[in-house]
């Protein structure tokens, strides 16, 4: 049998996982299939980096961001001292939100004190393709600015002093991703406009997810301040450049591929009232709150500052209409209830925002009253829906997602929340509304992917460092379910 497996993997020239069986005493091969874990954190053709074992461990925290950088240690404590943060350091502080942004593209990794892996420094960690260690407790009091450190982001550690990395570099077939068809759909989460023509560039089938946090991050003032000094049209302006530049990008079909524009869905603001408190004027119009995963957010926000949210439908109108980028669509975030869904689809329409077959309304499905009452929402009139894994689980579980003293109960793997995914995709199946899933879940675990597949999601939105390795997943599991079906 040994023979065998070792023939066929030279047949294919890469290793193979295979199914066999005995019969009258013969070995028969019924199945063979390229291995797509050989390297859970990385994607093929990149580097495998592996630490000096002598090397000696400062800090332990949550795997974040895969990679290994060294550099010095840049330690602030708020939003004011990003300037301090050079090109090539290590940013450590004990939490990020959007106002970091521009220090963190500078930081060649970051290390925080809190958080989990679907916080914001983890998630703009993976954007930017850094290494990043969080919920560390103690990194703030334990390193100091200008000491020398390596982070391993893939094993969630700090070593002391600037370790040179043996590398070794990962085998696979998605070197030429292209070659992959798959009937699900691959999309990518993104929110740097520096980064849209680069990822657009990759065989991907567009944006599932574009966060409009970091662009109004960018502009530096909080909305209702620019109101009252009379600048609506200057953020509308800036917020339909910022726009326009992932539209533009995803305006042609994926490498490769002949096909017209890919589709970018723009997720309403969905700012917490601690990252609104950090813009410029934020302390005048926001409150302080307890658990702002759990306030005043997303659709809630839009019906009370119907304001504010008409600046974001005027910037996606202008882009939609005036700059002519029609592959632009609507995302809701954190829906609570029917009421405020029909109560937000009334204000859209009076912007002149109509659903039609090229304008498409999105739905986000992250809290338990939205799976339930999953019906309910989509008889109102909605054209996709997608599951925002982070704050679902976090509210199944009722664990919260930024808290690393309850990271051991948070697990998108938790029965109770596949549950609830599966319930959805089939709801929407159901209704013959799209479906998708733009949390952490598929980018971290192939199996949920898997199974999402399996129960007919229309698409996946992962982060951009697991593309490929994605779209492999789904390929397979298209595969094995396709032959599943063929022996019934």
């Amino acid at each position: 049998m040994a023979k065998l497996g070792i023939k066929i993997n030279n047949h294919y020239k890469t290793p193979q996982d295979t199914e066999w069986g005995l019969m009258d005493g013969k070995i028969y091969f019924v199945q063979s299939r390229p291995i797509t874990t050989l390297n859970k954190t990385l994607e093929a053709g990149k580097v495998a980096s592996k630490i000096d074992p002598k090397a000696v461990v400062l800090l332990e925290g949550s795997a974040a961001s895969p990679g290994v950088a060294a550099g010095k240690v840049k330690v602030i404590h708020k939003a004011s001292e990003i300037d301090k943060v050079k090109s090539g350091e290590v940013l450590v502080t004990k939490m990020t939100d959007p106002d970091f942004v521009p220090a963190m593209k500078r930081a060649v990794a970051i290390v925080t004190d809190e958080g989990g892996r679907t916080s914001h420094a983890a998630i703009v960690s993976r954007e930017l393709g850094i290494p990043c260690v969080v919920g560390t407790e103690l990194a703030t009091k334990v390193l100091k600015t200008g000491e020398d450190v390596t982070v391993d982001g893939a094993n969630g550690k700090v070593y002391e002093g600037l370790y040179k990395v043996q590398q070794t570099v990962v085998i696979s077939r998605l070197n030429d991703p292209t070659n992959i068809k798959t009937a699900t759909k691959v999309y990518v989460d993104l929110a740097m406009p520096e980064l849209a023509e680069k990822t657009a560039a990759r065989y991907v089938d567009g944006i599932g997810l574009l966060r409009a946090e970091f662009i109004i991050a960018g502009i530096g003032k909080h909305p209702k301040k620019m109101i009252a000094d009379g600048k609506s049209h200057e953020f509308v302006e800036k917020l339909a450049e910022g726009i326009a530049v992932f539209a533009k990008a995803f305006g042609g079909g994926p490498a490769g591929s002949p096909n017209g524009a890919r589709p970018v869905i723009y997720r309403a603001t969905d700012f917490k009232t601690n990252e609104y408190r950090g813009l410029k004027g934020g302390e005048k119009y926001e409150p302080e709150e307890g658990n702002p995963l759990m306030g005043y957010r997303g659709v809630s926000r839009y019906i009370k500052d119907d304001d504010v949210f008409d600046l974001e439908l005027k910037a996606l109108d202008k882009v939609r209409n005036k700059l002519g980028h029609k592959n632009v669509h609507l995302m809701l975030p954190f829906v609570r209830t029917v009421s405020e869904l029909v109560a937000v689809k009334k204000i859209i329409s009076s912007r002149g925002l109509q659903r039609s077959g090229n304008f498409k309304l999105w739905i986000m499905v992250e809290v338990p009253a939205s799976v339930i009452l999953l019906d309910d929402f989509l008889d109102c009139g909605v054209d996709g829906v997608s599951v925002g894994t982070n704050d679902l689980t976090m509210l199944i579980l009722g664990a919260d997602r930024d808290n690393d003293l309850v990271a051991n109960i948070y697990d998108e793997r938790n029965p109770a929340v596949l549950w609830a995914l599966e319930k959805i995709v089939r709801t929407c199946h159901k209704h013959g509304v799209t479906s998708s899933v733009c949390g952490q879940a598929p980018s971290d675990y192939p199996e949920i992917a898997r199974k999402l597949v399996e129960w007919g999601i229309t698409s996946l939105s992962v982060n951009p460092d697991v593309i490929e390795k994605t779209r492999q997943v789904v390929h397979d599991a298209e595969l094995d379910l396709a032959h599943k079906r063929s022996r019934r």
